[in-house]
């Protein structure tokens, strides 16, 4: 899942940027609302963390801005403001949900896998092919009831391939959304990571479940 976190204060992005990154998001950090609006437009992600006071145009006007282009992104804000007024406003903008500074980090993750599970794809709560099993808001994998011993960016690759099943997704398309721009990563270590997950997913009795599409990429076998 590819994160864009729109913050100006450094310290407060440098923490959420390495606490996304350890439970295997990519993350991208804009430090101001015209450097958010500009990436927001021109690329892909799967939510947005967006602080309400900003540099250059605010969190609101960033937020504006997107829904008026017909932009669903999944928009989470954040805000040191206590007035209920504040969050009114910002819901009735267009962002999908707040959190009030300061706030806990399992928390802020917490409201973050609920706004991707609601996000603009819908997807189900739990993800499933055949007997392999994977929930997000637990974190939890499981193969024909079988608990699986995934690391965070496993965890996340084997997400991104399952939310889009049947779907030949690319090798740069997986390093974007899982690695980030941010990460010395090349297609290699995606190729590492997904032969790792080869080894635990895939049972041998009707062929890999994660399919090589030649030239390409990779393509979850659909079995629902």
């Amino acid at each position: 899942m590819r994160i864009l976190v729109v913050e100006d204060d450094e310290l407060t992005a440098s923490a959420l940027e390495r606490g996304l990154a350890a439970e295997g998001y990519a993350v991208e950090v804009a430090s101001d609302g015209i450097d958010a609006l500009h990436r927001a437009r021109e690329f892909s992600y799967d939510a947005m963390i967006l602080d309400l006071m900003l540099p250059g145009i605010s969190g609101l006007a960033v937020c504006s801005e997107l829904r008026a282009a017909g932009r669903d992104l999944p928009v989470l804000m954040l805000t040191a403001l206590g007035d209920p007024a504040d969050h009114t406003a910002g819901l009735d903008i267009g962002a999908d949900d707040y959190i009030v500074k300061p706030f806990k980090f399992p928390v802020l993750l917490a409201h973050l896998r609920a706004l991707l599970r609601r996000g603009p794809a819908r997807l189900p709560a739990v993800l499933r092919n055949g007997g392999l099993a994977l929930d997000p808001a637990r974190h939890v994998c499981t193969l024909d009831g079988r608990l699986l011993d995934l690391t965070p960016r496993e965890f996340a690759v084997l997400r991104y391939l399952m939310s889009h099943p049947g779907t030949a997704v690319s090798k740069q398309e997986l390093l974007d959304h899982v690695w980030g721009e941010n990460d010395a990563a090349d297609h290699n270590v995606v190729q590492v990571y997904v032969s790792s997950l080869r080894r635990k997913v895939d049972t041998g009795g009707s062929g890999p479940l994660i399919e090589t599409v030649w030239g390409v990429g990779y393509r979850m076998r659909d079995d629902t």
